[in-house]
């Protein structure tokens, strides 16, 4: 995945290329300074090794209404697999929703509601340690120039892809 660095607040589209060749572009929010939603979900569930998050749901075929096909051949039944992936993880889904907002929170400095990080299977050493990457993470974001991207490898539920790296293209 490639997350464009843009100038202002407008959408970000980020290229997204799976294991089988098939890439497509995914729109979300996040221009500018901050992290593009996208990347926060990418870098927390990386830190966390959430692999049946967004990003693992993207790795092991879901399409998200925000993607657009590019190119490469889908595989038979691809829509009807991205149904059932998505029907079956919604819990896992919402928990990664869940686990990206607050370290996103706590990354900025806003406090933890009590009992939140616990509710979401979370210890406060990993809390603190997933906010501690993401804050480095918004400063690297930061001083990576306009028009270049920041590029990760996803680590797969498969485990067919390396560790994710950033890096300037």
């Amino acid at each position: 995945m490639t997350f464009p660095r843009l100038a202002d607040r407008r959408p970000v589209e980020t290229r997204v290329e799976r294991d089988d060749g098939v890439v497509f572009a995914m729109r979300g929010a996040g221009g500018g300074a901050d992290l593009p939603h996208d990347l926060v979900h990418a870098l927390v569930e990386t830190e966390l090794r959430v692999t049946d998050g967004i990003w693992g749901c993207v790795a092991d075929g879901v399409v998200w209404g925000s993607m657009r096909h590019v190119s490469g051949r889908q595989p038979p039944h691809a829509a009807e697999r991205s149904a059932r992936l998505k029907r079956e993880r919604a819990a896992a889904i919402a928990r990664a929703e869940g686990l990206a907002d607050l370290v996103s929170r706590r990354a900025r400095g806003a406090d933890a509601l009590p009992g939140e990080a616990a509710a979401l299977g979370l210890p406060p050493d990993r809390l603190a340690a997933a906010s501690a990457a993401l804050t480095d993470a918004a400063r690297r974001w930061r001083a990576l120039p306009v028009g270049e991207g920041w590029t990760l490898e996803w680590l797969s539920s498969r485990g067919r892809s390396r560790a994710p790296r950033g890096s300037r293209r």
